[in-house]
């Protein structure tokens, strides 16, 4: 009776944090450009749906939180068309940043998915018909998953990963853990996820990997050549800086004059025109934009020293121009994507919050990454990898190494429910 009293209660507090959240993020959008896109995104959505797609047919539902979640999940999902190339497919994303990027993704109908209610869960899933539903690493929403498992529609986890810090773990969790039993199977990508799950009751698990290897690694091998690069980098060797966030910015800013035969490209994680300025300012001697060489038809002359890339979706082919790369992130709430760039070779530098990436550890333990926090640390990493060719081959073999998942998964999910 306790129990019972105590999920209804956490139920309770679920619904209202989830209007909570909604109505807040409708307030930030009346000035925030990114809410707003939340906002619109959502309006009409079942109009929207209902001109794309025809509920008789069944579709394969794909759902990610954001664009990195996307790229995780991609090759899964491009290995199921593959095999069913008659297959529909529908993909949903929670965030702007991965909607807006890749909303005329060319093998799925692609849609914001509806907030969390019981309605929404009811109305939607009826209005795509999905045989299977995917959902990539995490985002557990307890109305969409109880929907599919009411149904009887099978619902994965792939590359997922489970800590103990989290609600399913502790004492007060059972409203969490529930959610987690709608689940018909995960792959997950460490013994820890596996234990913690079996720890619950949780047993319709295996240890698949991670199908970001695949991905990245299926990148590196035919990457997009971009010509404005090349002639910008020359001969130079080049320390390429992704995913870059203001405090990364400030101390990067150390080393152009430090390093003057080395190029610096910088890829920010945010492309507004305030922050672009910002990143101008920080590198002024010899720093440039990308588009405003793009534009003129210029061609980058020895004074342009740092290229400053003011858009998106270029990174994943910048780092085959790199010698060493900087990931940012880590001063924030958390490092992006090492595994982009060791797969070209790359050994990384990062700031000091990574412990909640599994591959940054490893990475580091075989002395492919070096974590830092000051500005001669930054120099130290720096000129380390600089000179050390092992590094690279190291980062290189870490990710052929881990690649498969992807086969895995597709093969356990055709055996149990065939497409």
């Amino acid at each position: 009776m306790a129990r019972r009293y105590e999920i209804t209660l956490m139920l309770l507090l679920y619904i209202i944090g989830i209007r909570l959240y909604t109505l807040l993020i409708r307030i930030f959008s009346l000035f925030d450009p990114k809410a707003k896109l939340f906002i619109n995104g959502r309006k009409n959505i079942y109009t929207q749906i209902a001109q794309k797609i025809n509920p008789s047919e069944k579709h394969i539902w794909f759902h990610f939180a954001s664009l990195g979640e996307f790229e995780q999940g991609r090759p899964v999902l491009e290995k199921l068309k593959s095999l069913y190339p008659a297959k529909k497919i529908v993909v949903t994303f929670f965030s702007p940043s991965g909607y807006e990027i890749r909303k005329n993704y060319a093998l799925a109908d692609v849609f914001y998915l509806p907030i969390d209610t019981a309605a929404n869960a009811k109305r939607f899933i009826t209005s795509i018909n999905p045989e299977m539903a995917i959902f990539t690493k995490y985002e557990f929403w307890h109305f969409y998953f109880k929907e599919l498992k009411d149904r009887g529609i099978p619902l994965y986890v792939i590359s997922g990963i489970f800590r103990e810090s989290q609600a399913f773990f502790k004492w007060y969790g059972g409203f969490y853990r529930n959610i987690l039993k709608s689940v018909t199977y995960f792959f997950v990508q460490n013994e820890e996820s596996k234990n913690l799950l079996k720890s619950i009751g949780l047993n319709n698990v295996t240890i698949n990997g991670d199908t970001r290897f695949d991905r990245v690694y299926e990148n590196a091998q035919s990457p997009k050549q971009l010509s404005l690069i090349e002639s910008f980098i020359g001969n130079s060797p080049t320390l390429v800086c992704g995913s870059t966030w203001p405090e990364d910015e400030k101390i990067l800013s150390a080393l152009p004059e430090k390093y003057p035969s080395w190029k610096f490209i910088i890829a920010p994680h945010e492309i507004h025109e305030s922050h672009i300025e910002s990143i101008g300012k920080q590198f002024p001697v010899g720093s440039v934009r990308f588009s405003v060489l793009n534009s003129s038809n210029q061609t980058p002359n020895a004074e342009h020293q740092t290229l400053i890339v003011d858009n998106i979706g270029m990174l994943s082919s910048l780092y085959q121009y790199g010698n060493v790369a900087y990931i940012g992130g880590g001063f924030g709430t958390g490092i992006h994507n090492t595994l982009e760039a060791a797969a070209f070779g790359l050994p990384v530098i990062f700031g000091p919050k990574y412990d909640k990436f599994q591959e940054a550890k490893d990475l580091i333990a075989i002395g492919a990454a070096k974590s830092i926090s000051t500005v001669e640390e930054l120099i130290g990493a720096f000129e380390d990898f600089a000179r050390n060719e092992d590094a690279a081959a190291q980062a290189k073999r870490y990710v052929t190494d881990k690649k498969g998942a992807t086969d895995q998964i597709i093969s356990m999910i055709t055996k149990s429910d065939q497409p």
